[in-house]
């Protein structure tokens, strides 16, 4: 009987598991037709009727952004945003936000190169052993030909977009071995889902 109830709840705890990337599949598409196709669709219906067709309005708003991709890609779209920009820089508190808007979106499209996270580092936090998954944004240069130091982002738990910035040495830090996408797995997770090792020993030079 005992064994019989222990197998009973060892299936019933791997249903539940194997329930729970579903769960959260549908819970993702709910949110995306409450937040995003509902509202898509009013918005079209104030200026013509549209079919109430599930998923059509977040396909509207793909073939909208597709568009506007090539829009701005061309010479001619470029010229726009040149003259909007021109436009934000006389007014002050528009040009703040419109200026750091700009700086994001080029952060995240890596323009001219650029990469919003370049690598993978631990910081040692308050200094007492105790470390914390930190992404490198940059360097800076040390003073009089010092030691460079490194802009680091330590993101809060499960939302990288918010964090800490960290100015420390680069000889200061471990560098783990870890892609951007496994430390950005570890911290969406809450690290459930991470790397196995650190696969460098010790502290990082460059």
């Amino acid at each position: 009987m005992k064994t019989f109830i222990q197998h009973i709840r060892i299936y019933i705890l791997r249903g539940l598991l194997a329930m729970i990337p579903i769960f959260l599949c549908i819970l993702a598409i709910q949110l995306l037709y409450f937040l995003i196709d509902k509202r898509v669709m009013v918005f079209f219906n104030r200026f013509f009727e549209v079919r109430r067709i599930p998923g059509l309005g977040i396909l509207l708003v793909l073939l909208c952004l597709y568009f506007i991709g090539l829009i701005v890609s061309n010479v001619i779209g470029k010229r726009l945003l040149h003259y909007i920009e021109g436009i934000s820089r006389r007014i002050p508190l528009i040009n703040s936000i419109y200026q750091l808007g700009k700086q994001f979106s080029e952060s995240f499209s890596g323009a001219e190169g650029k990469e919003v996270f370049k690598r993978v580092v631990l910081v040692d936090w308050n200094n007492n052993g105790t470390w914390a998954l930190g992404f490198v944004t940059g360097r800076i240069a040390g003073a009089d030909g010092g030691e460079t130091m490194l802009r680091v982002f330590v993101p809060n738990v499960p939302s990288p977009t918010t964090g800490f910035i960290f100015i420390v040495r680069e000889s200061a830090v471990i560098d783990p071995g870890w892609t951007v996408e496994e430390a950005l797995k570890m911290v969406v997770s809450g690290s459930v889902i991470a790397p196995k090792e650190i696969k460098n020993k010790g502290q990082t030079g460059g």
